[in-house]
């Protein structure tokens, strides 16, 4: 009788684990439509993310774990797809019901390219195959038109808006609805609603991840977005000195207090390389590692100073989409395929607290 069986491809696959979920993939239900024909074998494997790190090393793996377990296979196809999972109890959730994740990239001041980052890891989301959306949440200083060009005004469908799209990522920005040499001035209580218009009367679709770009601080429209939606998660921008950490650290210490896990910490020139090639860490180095490790949350990398990465962002062309094969974006793609690890590693782990908002008598 021949060994070459569902049930022993599925047995050899059990050698193959997932780095971050810590469970073997036929265990975690990866395998999809496994067939076999004659002496050949072919089935997908299905990652929680199109931006998984370590998709070509599974690959590879399950490969090589069915050949050097069953005698006289043939050949080995393996296709790698993916589903990505979903927050928990976003399905409950009142709006953005299309939406499987929600990530709010923020900082505890100003000044550190946190819209930079975010533009950037959103186009490196979508590049790798993920549905993605962006909403820029500063009201009083928008920058995603500029950064993505667009000077267009947003449709309106079945009395919701449409959001715009560039570069394969939706947008939103009360910069699209405004005059922009106008100066927004309005109260707290009035840009927290239109952000949370943004949430309830714009149709983002289906989406893998909506990202956030917040404005600095720990003000009114942070607390409205966490009031108003389970949010997967906080990535924490920073550049790497002291006056930056601090900041830092009080805006990671509102996420924790608001029960929103932080996905990990992003420092922003964190070094620079001369045309010479000699390295100098104009704003110091290791500040975000440092802050992250103090907080027992994951580093998800260090970005450089870069000339491009100024200039994509002013002429409203994203370095990921100028120069997709330059240093900066590569780097821009790992951290946006640690960060989606660590999204499907937290909706794993089922992990996350309802979120509990607790400000005293004075809320």
């Amino acid at each position: 009788m021949s060994s070459l069986t569902e049930a022993n491809v599925l047995q050899a696959l059990r050698a193959v684990r997932d780095p971050d979920l810590h469970r073997d993939i036929v265990a975690l239900n990866f395998i999809k439509d496994l067939t076999i024909s004659g002496s050949d074998v072919s089935f997908s494997i299905e990652l929680t993310t199109p931006a998984c790190p370590v998709k070509d090393e599974m690959k590879a793996q399950a490969e090589q774990a069915v050949r050097s377990s069953i005698p006289g296979v043939g050949a080995v196809n393996v296709t790698m797809t993916a589903s990505v999972s979903q927050r928990a109890n976003m399905q409950a959730a009142p709006v953005l019901t299309g939406v499987k994740n929600t990530i709010a990239v923020a900082s505890g001041k100003g000044g550190v390219g946190k819209s930079t980052v975010a533009v950037n890891l959103a186009l490196s989301l979508a590049r790798e195959g993920a549905r993605v959306g962006l909403i820029d949440c500063d009201i009083y200083g928008p920058s995603i038109p500029l950064m993505f060009n667009i000077n267009e005004k947003p449709r309106l469908h079945d009395q919701k808006l449409v959001p715009l799209e560039k570069y394969g990522v939706k947008v939103m920005s009360i910069g699209f609805l405004i005059d922009s040499t106008q100066a927004v001035i309005w109260r707290g209580p009035m840009a927290s609603g239109a952000v949370k218009q943004f949430m309830t009367d714009v149709n983002w679709g289906e989406l893998d991840y909506l990202v956030f770009d917040l404005p600095p601080g720990t003000g009114d429209i942070q607390l409205t977005i966490v009031q108003q939606i389970p949010l997967t998660g906080a990535v924490i921008v920073t550049t790497p000195q002291e006056m930056s950490l601090a900041d830092a650290r009080r805006g990671m210490a509102m996420f924790q207090k608001v029960n929103v896990p932080i996905l990990g910490v992003v420092e922003n020139m964190s070094y620079f390389v001369s045309a010479s090639g000699e390295r100098e860490n104009i704003f110091d180095n290791g500040g975000g590692k440092r802050v992250a490790d103090q907080f027992s949350v994951p580093f998800l990398g260090e970005i450089p100073i870069y000339t491009k990465i100024r200039a994509g962002s002013d002429n409203g062309r994203p370095v990921t989409d100028a120069e997709p094969d330059s240093e900066p974006s590569r780097i821009f793609r790992t951290i946006a395929k640690n960060l989606a690890a660590q999204i499907s590693i937290s909706n794993f782990s089922k992990q996350s607290a309802p979120i509990e908002i607790s400000l005293g008598s004075n809320n």
